[in-house]
């Protein structure tokens, strides 16, 4: 086995806490996480030139940078960064989709266009960021304008957490939704770590999208978002962080 290279992953904060523990499981020590804040997602514009700056202050310690955001609503502005200075990123347009799977995801959405996701970290945190956040709790009738077109609550569940799965019967029941349990594990976080953990030369972007899953699905998923927007059965909500 090749001696690791130090590696930097700039990741979301919502996201650090699995990013964390594949690295411990692994006993990965050559791989160092550094995270924007969450809150980051209400200015996604602000996302690419935040990530730049954590690769420049960062180039000179580490021999590979690897990031671990999706486009995340910045509407390819990231990917034009990350091409400039020569970076990979996972392959995905949110993080549903990277602990779906791309496949998967776009199998979601077809089956039921207006789902509105949670994850560990949102399911965790959904009182202070949906329930306080988006005003509901002091404005009750916010709720009907924001949910009242979704048919389904699915939780992307990273682990099986008993206390995480109450809550998340209990956010539905607040949301009106029905609810469905995907349980993901860390997803394609995982499996791109795994393959990056000993390649020898990780900072080149033609190198992406080697691996067939992080290629092949573009235009699937492509299509299940048209899918959706074409219904309009839901109003995608941003969640405050």
């Amino acid at each position: 086995m090749p001696t690791p290279q130090e590696t930097l992953l700039i990741a979301c904060g919502a996201i650090a806490r699995e990013i964390v523990a594949i690295i411990k499981a692994n006993g990965w020590d050559h791989m160092k996480v550094t995270c924007l804040p969450p809150k980051l997602h209400n200015d996604p514009e602000k996302i690419p030139e935040g990530i730049r700056t954590r690769i420049h202050n960062n180039r000179a310690r580490f021999e590979r940078i690897y990031v671990l955001y999706a486009d995340c609503g910045t509407g390819g502005l990231l990917d034009k960064v990350l091409e400039e200075e020569g970076v990979e990123r996972i392959y995905g347009n949110h993080c549903y989709e990277v602990y779906a799977g791309t496949t998967e995801f776009a199998a979601l959405m077809k089956a039921e266009p207006a789902s509105f996701f949670l994850t560990d970290f949102l399911v965790r945190h959904f009182d202070r960021l949906i329930i306080e956040g988006m005003g509901i709790e002091r404005h009750p009738k916010l709720l009907k304008m924001f949910f009242g077109r979704y048919n389904r609550m699915v939780y992307l569940a990273q682990n099986s957490d008993p206390d995480l799965t109450a809550k998340a019967v209990a956010a539905a029941k607040k949301l009106g939704l029905k609810l469905e349990i995907r349980d993901t594990g860390f997803g394609n976080y995982e499996k791109f770590l795994q393959a990056k953990a000993f390649e020898k030369d990780g900072n080149v972007l033609q190198q992406r999208r080697a691996e067939k899953e992080y290629q092949e699905p573009q235009c699937i998923q492509k299509q299940s978002m048209n899918h959706f927007e074409d219904k309009k059965k839901a109003i995608p909500c941003r969640i405050p962080f």
